[in-house]
């Protein structure tokens, strides 16, 4: 039984999610010193060009090969620019499930690619690799986070009390731990037949991870 993902790019009209690579480290870096990344997610602050390129030569890898994940770099399809990141992590095989979490930068926040991506992912798990779950977690004051869980066909299945940690600024400019609550959402290979064509014309095709 297949226990890691294969190298993979995948399609659509707009984007490219493909392998992060050495030439994305400056716009990760600035991506993930964004004020609602740092509140959002555990991602260290600051967040340094070598805290980069550590995630795309070790991190990334060591995910993929060790079987735990996988981690695309979004990119539009006409300029190349980087607009996210997507990532699989916690992956059961013997269960066939995932978890799926999305950061967009802020420049490129409000035009649809948090969940163009995420849905586009979904796909591909469902019919290449035969998941039969995806989960996501959002913390309970991510609205925008919740809004693409929505728009992708999960469904909300509880609240895990007091297990996320936020950040929040404090007076001082620095950032403090909040403690708050996890929405957990499931997205299952049925829940996309009501989601609709949005992204018509997809592709996939597989190249050279490295």
């Amino acid at each position: 039984m297949t226990s890691t993902f294969p190298n993979v790019s995948i399609s659509t009209e707009r984007l490219v999610l493909r392998p992060l690579d050495e030439d994305d480290v400056a716009a990760l870096a600035a991506m993930m010193n964004d004020e609602q990344v740092a509140a959002w997610t555990s991602v260290p602050q600051p967040f340094t060009e070598d805290g980069a390129r550590t995630w795309i030569t070790e991190y990334a890898p060591a995910e993929r090969s060790e079987g735990r994940g996988l981690d695309f770099a979004v990119t539009e399809f006409l300029t190349q620019r980087l607009v996210g990141v997507i990532q699989l992590g916690k992956t059961n095989w013997r269960v066939r499930s995932t978890e799926l979490s999305y950061i967009i930068a802020p420049w490129a926040r409000g035009e649809g690619y948090a969940s163009e991506a995420a849905l586009v992912t979904a796909r591909w798990l469902f019919s290449d690799q035969k998941f039969e779950r995806i989960e996501l977690r959002t913390a309970a004051g991510n609205t925008a986070s919740q809004q693409v869980a929505q728009k992708i066909g999960c469904i909300s299945e509880g609240v895990l009390r007091n297990a996320c940690i936020a950040r929040s600024r404090a007076e001082d400019g620095t950032w403090t731990d909040v403690r708050t609550d996890f929405i957990v959402w499931s997205l299952l290979p049925e829940d996309l037949e009501g989601v609709g064509g949005r992204l018509s014309g997809g592709s996939t095709s597989y190249g050279d991870w490295n």
